[in-house]
């Protein structure tokens, strides 16, 4: 977590709820996922270390059924971390699940915080009196333009009460209302598919990091066993390289 959190704070958060979050490049988001696979080499290897390494053993036992316990315990370890760290964002996610809901939430989900900006451009307007109440119109907007990025894209109908709608919400030309339709469409089709980009490098990130994870617990495991029992450190893990001995 601590790791996660560091990879949040500058920048490297594999996926975030801000809308802005999808004009992220492509190389930023392939460096998000590297850094989710190096901090859970790290996190995991230490962990496993520690689990081999506090093991207890018993003596009479073989050498290999001792070196298997400790890789047992190393992927014990990892496996409560995953467990752990799934409960935490189970419970992140139902307690924005669970918040206080009213009109305006119920209404806008749908397509929000996705495509906020785009449906702010679509009905601004400053002749709207102050008291007018735009939720309802606009959450159907925002489902008729999760439809863009489907195979058929929005249909004729859809696009032509859209146009409509937004002329009679805003008050503009319907020509200027039709022009305002074609670029939401468009740019909520781009929106959509940069967030599906981001999320398949997120699901590709997280698969690899925990696959990783438990080969990192495993073999540091097996180290932090060896180390227990009298062995030297690896050099990868900061032991001293073994220097050859000369032969008088």
């Amino acid at each position: 977590m601590i790791l996660v959190s560091f990879g949040a704070a500058v920048g490297l958060g594999v996926s975030s709820s801000s809308p802005s979050w999808r004009d992220a490049s492509a190389a930023l988001a392939l460096l998000s996922g590297l850094y989710l696979v190096l901090q859970a080499l790290v996190s995991f290897g230490v962990g496993g270390y520690i689990a081999g390494r506090a093991q207890r053993v018993v003596s009479t036992a073989p050498a290999d059924a001792i070196e298997h316990n400790d890789g047992l315990h190393g992927l014990t370890a990892w496996a409560l971390g995953v467990i752990i760290g799934a409960t935490a964002l189970a419970l992140v996610g139902l307690s924005a699940a669970h918040r206080p809901s009213d009109e305006h939430s119920r209404t806008t989900v749908s397509a929000e915080p996705l495509l906020s900006y785009e449906l702010d451009r679509l009905y601004r307007s400053l002749r709207r009196p102050s008291n007018a109440d735009i939720n309802v119109v606009r959450a159907e907007a925002g489902r008729i333009l999760l439809t863009s990025s489907g195979h058929s894209g929005v249909s004729n109908d859809d696009r032509s009460y859209l146009i409509q709608q937004v002329a009679a919400a805003t008050g503009v030309p319907a020509a200027d209302a039709e022009k305002r339709v074609d670029n939401a469409i468009w740019d909520a089709r781009t929106a959509i598919m940069q967030s599906r980009r981001s999320s398949i490098i997120l699901a590709f990130s997280v698969a690899t990091a925990l696959l990783f994870g438990a080969v990192a617990a495993w073999v540091a495991a097996c180290s932090g066993g060896r180390h227990r029992d009298g062995a030297p450190l690896p050099v990868w893990m900061g032991g001293r390289p073994e220097t050859a001995v000369p032969i008088v």
